[in-house]
């Protein structure tokens, strides 16, 4: 039997793209299906988030970042261009997000065929891997193809059907909310959520629970 999961994560979130390649190799490991369901980041929701936490907070941030990155074996580095545009000296979130809306919609786009996961994670790979200016040229073309997905009839689509896509995206926000989560990543299984990327094996013992095999 086929075991079902959702996974909600964000393109700005290091912690969603240190989780997204372990959750892709535990579905084409396992009869597993994750669904990729994309929001959008507190900073695009809560434009205050920032201003509003401790001092502390993007310090530890990025030491624990990187340590995860390490210990993982994961490429990380700061995005080029950071998805979110802000005045890192004031914080202020700037009101036009070409970036993260683009990349986003990409994304439910690619959930819409079944193929979200695998992009989000060679996207992420793009984003947080070092590539340098990673919304140009033929990175996301080439990060699209290496999926079976098309990334001019995504952007086309996106193009097309912002306000729909939107729509989807702010539903998949609505379903984490109502699953008891808030934040990404968030997995969520059998009515389950399991937040954060140090949640994975805890997520893989519950579904093993409920009959999680190996792929034949």
């Amino acid at each position: 039997m086929t075991l079902a999961a959702d996974l909600y994560f964000s393109f700005r979130s290091p912690y969603s793209y240190l989780a997204v390649g372990r959750y892709r190799e535990l579905a084409e490991a396992h009869d597993l299906e994750i669904a990729l369901r994309p929001v959008y980041p507190l900073a695009i929701r809560q434009p205050d988030f920032f201003e509003r936490n401790h001092p502390n907070w993007l310090r530890y941030t990025f030491l624990d970042m990187m340590r995860v990155a390490q210990f993982h074996g994961t490429p990380f580095g700061t995005p080029r261009p950071d998805p979110i545009v802000q005045d890192l000296a004031t914080r202020t979130i700037a009101p036009e997000q070409p970036y993260i809306r683009r990349i986003t919609r990409l994304g439910q786009a690619a959930a819409r065929r079944g193929k979200g996961l695998a992009f989000a994670h060679e996207a992420g790979m793009l984003i947080w891997g070092g590539a340098e200016n990673w919304h140009e040229g033929e990175h996301l073309a080439d990060a699209a193809q290496r999926v079976g997905l098309d990334l001019a009839q995504l952007d086309a689509e996106v193009a097309a059907q912002p306000d729909e896509l939107d729509a989807e995206i702010a539903a998949n926000q609505a379903a984490l909310e109502n699953a008891g989560h808030w934040g990404v990543p968030t997995l969520v299984f059998d009515g389950e959520p399991f937040f954060g990327q140090d949640r994975i094996e805890m997520a893989k013992w519950r579904m093993e629970q409920k009959g999680l095999e190996p792929r034949a």
